[in-house]
């Protein structure tokens, strides 16, 4: 089986998951300076087949779109034009990132490291979109 990615993107900072071969378990991948996405992407799947990618579609509690939305979208147009083997596919993010910052402040990672990691919280909020992507495809 292939891998699924997927993406938490953000201006500065995009987080990426992946899953494992047989798609059994997310994993944090990377946390990537967003200028430089396309092309960690395009050598990651050179190196590993990826069925499909997830990115985090980017919702207020309302059900608006943030103002991140139109950053995605511009990614996902891209994606498919310079990608269109690999699928890309919106899957709602909302309340990622608050849970991405409960799940490192409950791991005990002291505040320096902290403050001096800030991709962490994206790579971590990719994972929960994954897992949360897997777990609504049983």
């Amino acid at each position: 089986m292939m891998r699924i990615l997927s993406v938490d993107y953000g201006k500065k900072r995009t987080g990426l998951a992946v899953t494992d071969p047989l798609q059994l378990i997310a994993n944090g991948l990377a946390t990537v300076s967003t200028s430089e996405i396309f092309e960690y992407l395009a050598a990651y799947i050179q190196r590993e087949p990826v069925e499909r990618i997830i990115i985090g579609k980017p919702m207020q509690p309302n059900g608006r779109p943030s103002e991140n939305m139109v950053r995605v979208e511009q990614f996902v147009n891209r994606w498919k034009e310079l990608h269109p083997d690999v699928p890309i596919e919106y899957y709602d993010e909302r309340f990622t990132s608050v849970l991405a910052h409960r799940a490192i402040l409950e791991s005990g990672i002291g505040k320096k490291v902290r403050r001096e990691n800030k991709g962490l919280a994206d790579e971590i909020s990719a994972t929960i979109i994954l897992q949360d992507w897997m777990k609504s495809r049983k």
